[in-house]
């Protein structure tokens, strides 16, 4: 049985971890579905990352985490290779990633969170970097959390500790925490599918490789003088909406 759902909502992608009897804990099956997911997310227009039940992710599964005791240094480097495979495709997904963020999200759980450009967090949320509680350390999913939290870490990558979805907050992990999570996930959705598709993807490129001297000049005349760039101008002056934006509630 799949570890994962996917489904096509129109212009959106949902991917959905499916394993709510394991507070949607990764394993080795997991991991390479989600990777296979985020490889070729098509023309999406935003993806949605959530998780069945009543936890988002809740980190490594336990019955994973037992077998890889038997494991020997270059197949737990193996290991660590494929998760750090799983986030990088995640957070290089071409389409912007909206995370739906409830219950737990805890160490690997934590790193799906900062994978993603808009991460959403219910009032209950709980979140966490454990390792050291196990004598280990968040080494796989620092490269995309550090990012995120920057200083933060020191307390929260040595301690251990959990904290809540306003101190997630606080420190940049998510960007919003919700009373109505579904609501405000869906208020995002609506505002990523209302913008120009290749300028959203364009964007997102922009924000990954940074600003380029001259090369920015040449981005914005690119998009100007673009199909879609010509339409949401005209539409704007015109009064009307462009036509991506008729085509996505079709």
């Amino acid at each position: 049985m799949s570890a994962l759902r996917t489904e096509w909502d129109g212009p959106v992608l949902r991917v959905t971890l499916a394993r709510p009897e394991r507070r949607n804990a990764f394993d080795a099956t997991l991991i390479r579905e989600l990777t296979e997911a985020f490889a070729d997310v098509g023309d999406a227009r935003a993806v949605v990352l959530a998780g069945e039940g009543p936890s988002f992710c809740a980190g490594a599964d336990v019955e994973w985490q037992r077998g890889s005791i038997e494991l020997t240094y270059e197949e737990n480097v193996e290991d660590a290779r494929h998760l750090y495979g799983m986030l990088a495709t995640i957070d290089h997904c071409p389409a912007p990633v909206v995370a739906c963020v409830q219950g737990f999200a805890l160490g690997g759980g934590s790193g799906l969170v900062a994978c993603a450009d808009v991460a959403i967090a219910a009032a209950d949320a709980v979140f966490g970097f454990s390792e050291v509680k196990l004598g280990i350390v968040p080494a796989v999913i620092s490269p995309f959390v550090l990012p995120r939290i920057e200083a933060a870490a020191r307390r929260y990558f040595l301690t251990g500790e959990r904290f809540d979805a306003q101190a997630a907050l606080r420190i940049g992990l998510v960007s919003e925490v919700a009373a109505d999570l579904d609501a405000a996930v869906e208020r995002v959705v609506g505002e990523l599918v209302a913008a120009g598709p290749h300028a959203t993807r364009a964007a997102k490129r922009l924000i990954r490789e940074g600003p380029r001297g001259t090369a920015t000049v040449e981005l914005a005349a690119r998009l100007r003088t673009s199909d879609e760039g010509q339409e949401g101008l005209r539409a704007f002056l015109e009064r009307r909406d462009p036509a991506w934006r008729s085509a996505s509630s079709s």
